[in-house]
């Protein structure tokens, strides 16, 4: 049986990158070197200094946007908050890196889709084009379209007959409701991106009718790397 974690167990899980980069922003503030309602550096300078990639560096800020540490301003830079505004670094799960999330998302999804394309059935289509269907209402209507999304890629990995693989996949995308990936996908998902993301799964479907397997993993591959580029590592080239 899997009893709770106490806090001496909690305290030696390893830490995540993005976490440890937070930790040595978090130090800067503390110590002066970031002071106050100052601009941080530019986050392709930041990174440099730190030693970190910028998508991990991305990351790692808006964990501390969350806690309160700073302050990400759209098109203006990100700020340190003021000293009473901070409250201790948060002590709840906020989930796994989104960029990692993807980068495992892709592996899995690349080759699932393979077998779905083997054991499809008009039936199993259906739903998938059920799922599109659904999409686009939501797109159009303006309202959330993660559950549709979700549905997508889950009745996918179903056609492929795998309940494991179904579950792995499902665990992978819940992800995006943990806080991390929430708050970044609410800062940068749109109408547009959301468009976008309609039509590359059109394509996926389109394939999986073909019953084409490596133009199935091709286009399911293309779309997790542009999914990551638009939600997790834009403007990071």
């Amino acid at each position: 049986m899997n009893l709770p974690m106490n806090d001496l167990e909690k305290s030696l899980e390893p830490r995540r990158l993005y976490q440890q980069i937070a930790d040595r922003v978090r130090v800067l503030i503390q110590s002066g070197d970031f002071r106050e309602g100052s601009r941080l550096p530019p986050e392709r300078d930041l990174a440099q200094q730190l030693g970190v990639s910028r998508p991990s560096l991305r990351e790692a800020l808006i964990a501390l946007e969350i806690e309160g540490s700073v302050e990400i301003r759209m098109g203006s830079g990100v700020y340190v908050c003021a000293r009473a505004l901070r409250r201790p670094a948060l002590s709840i799960p906020m989930g796994e890196s989104p960029a990692e999330l993807m980068q495992a998302r892709g592996v899995v999804e690349g080759s699932v889709i393979v077998l779905a394309c083997v054991n499809a059935t008009p039936e199993g289509l259906a739903r998938v084009r059920e799922s599109i269907e659904g999409m686009r209402a939501d797109i159009a209507a303006g309202r959330d379209v993660l559950a549709h999304d979700r549905e997508f890629h889950v009745r996918i990995a179903e056609m492929a007959g795998n309940s494991v693989l179904t579950a792995l996949i499902s665990t992978l995308f819940d992800e995006r409701q943990r806080p991390l990936a929430s708050h970044m996908r609410n800062r940068l998902e749109s109408q547009p991106t959301w468009s976008a993301a309609l039509a590359e799964h059109e394509q996926i479907y389109r394939c999986l009718v073909a019953r084409d397997p490596l133009m199935a993993e091709s286009a399911m591959r293309a779309h997790i790397r542009s999914a990551a580029e638009r939600w997790v590592i834009p403007d990071a080239a």
